[in-house]
């Protein structure tokens, strides 16, 4: 059985998601798909509008056929820790190829880009430092630095958001020497961080959460944007957990958790450095929303997306220590859904993998999933206390989700 890979957040699973599906499978010739999927909290430092159980089920009736779920320590990361654990979920358990969307559309372009920053290494690394010595974030100084290469025709541009992930992608694999096979769809319509609808069929995540969080209580708006699964699965979350979640639900949390803080303290959680500790504290006493101490606290060196990665780490309480760990990929694949097709896949090739295939916490005792249980007990918190007993005990409780 051949098995395509996808690397998703799926938040929520919408048209573009289903066009970029179908195109990999029919790309890669395989005989079913395996998505790795962010968890609860997601890469650009945000609480998944639902939860994982939530979005793995609709993976799987939008036709996906196994769910594995991303780690905590590569999900809220950098587009190159993000890339290098999701790759390496995909290589241990056999998948074939890996598709990704992207703005390009070319995978010739991903190489030759990988292979030109590989040989112009050491000037590519120096104009990285300058640039960020100067005051910008790493991603603009990345940018920066990429655009003052004299570049051969055939080169990515590394300024959208879908190329920056493809490439890493594509260096993943290389340099962890896998077989996988790297295939990439060009985006249909819809940019990434579009926050309005642009087609009569495709729109970007972004715009759909917004207008769900606009409209609150319904999601008639969406409906033309998203299969039925996907806007059956929303009402019926809508209609057990009250609400979707986002960053203001947990911000009561986050400032409590601040105000109770000192700087000694907080420089031990990861990723705040550089003396941000200070600004941070000084923005939770006089914040009333996240919105706004977000707005208080954003710099020039200090990106949105970066700034919210660290508010999630202090929301989780993880420090500079738990990140560290003797491997740079993942120990485990933590399995979340499957179809009968996945589920015929894993029986015949489970024995092959190269990582424990794990179905039930009690099984595992490593200490890196202990950031994921983490990771769902706060996420539990964004809900009304009348329903949050039943998230918070289905870290434990549910398994992997099987549609026939």
């Amino acid at each position: 059985m051949k098995a395509v890979g996808v690397i998703v957040e799926y938040n929520p699973f919408h048209n573009g998601h289903a066009y970029h599906l179908q195109a990999a499978k029919e790309l890669a010739q395989a005989d079913l798909a395996i998505a790795v999927m962010s968890g609860n909290f997601l890469q650009r430092g945000e609480p998944a509008l639902i939860s994982k159980w939530y979005r793995a089920r609709m993976a799987l009736l939008n036709g996906v056929d196994i769910v594995l779920e991303l780690p905590y320590r590569f999900a809220t990361q950098k587009a190159e820790t993000f890339a290098n654990g999701a790759v390496s979920i995909l290589d241990a358990i056999g998948c074939h190829s890996l598709c990704f969307g992207s703005e390009s559309g070319d995978i010739s372009s991903f190489f030759e880009t990988v292979d030109y920053l590989d040989t112009h290494k050491e000037r590519f690394d120096e104009k990285i430092k300058m640039n960020i010595k100067s005051g910008v974030s790493y991603p603009r100084a990345l940018s920066l630095s990429f655009q003052s290469l004299s570049s051969p025709e055939n080169i990515l541009s590394l300024d959208k958001p879908n190329n920056i992930l493809g490439f890493h992608y594509v260096k993943s694999i290389m340099q962890q020497k896998s077989s996988i096979l790297p295939l990439t769809v060009k985006r249909k319509n819809a940019d990434y961080h579009d926050e309005h609808f642009a087609t009569e069929t495709i729109a970007s995540a972004t715009s759909i959460r917004k207008a769900l969080f606009a409209s609150k209580k319904e999601n008639s708006s969406i409906e033309q944007y998203v299969p039925d699964a996907t806007s059956t699965l929303l009402k019926e979350y809508l209609a057990v957990y009250g609400h979707f979640h986002e960053w203001e639900n947990y911000w009561t949390y986050l400032r409590f958790r601040l105000l109770h803080m000192n700087p000694e303290e907080l420089r031990e959680v990861y990723e705040v450095e550089e003396g941000i500790e200070h600004r941070i504290l000084a923005a939770a006493l006089d914040s009333t929303t996240f919105k706004e101490f977000m707005q208080k606290i954003k710099t020039k060196r200090y990106t949105w997306t970066r700034l919210q990665r660290i508010c999630v780490h202090i929301l989780t309480n993880t420090k500079k220590t738990d990140m560290k760990s003797t491997s740079e990929t993942p120990s485990y694949l933590r399995l979340l859904g499957m179809t009968k097709n996945g589920k015929d896949y894993l029986n015949k090739y489970k024995s092959q993998f190269s990582l424990p295939l794990i179905s039930k916490l009690s099984a595992y005792k490593e200490n890196e999933i202990l950031l994921d249980i983490r990771a769902s007990r706060v996420y539990s918190f964004g809900i009304g206390n009348q329903t949050r007993e039943r998230l918070l005990q289905q870290e434990y409780k549910q398994p992997p989700i099987y549609i026939e």
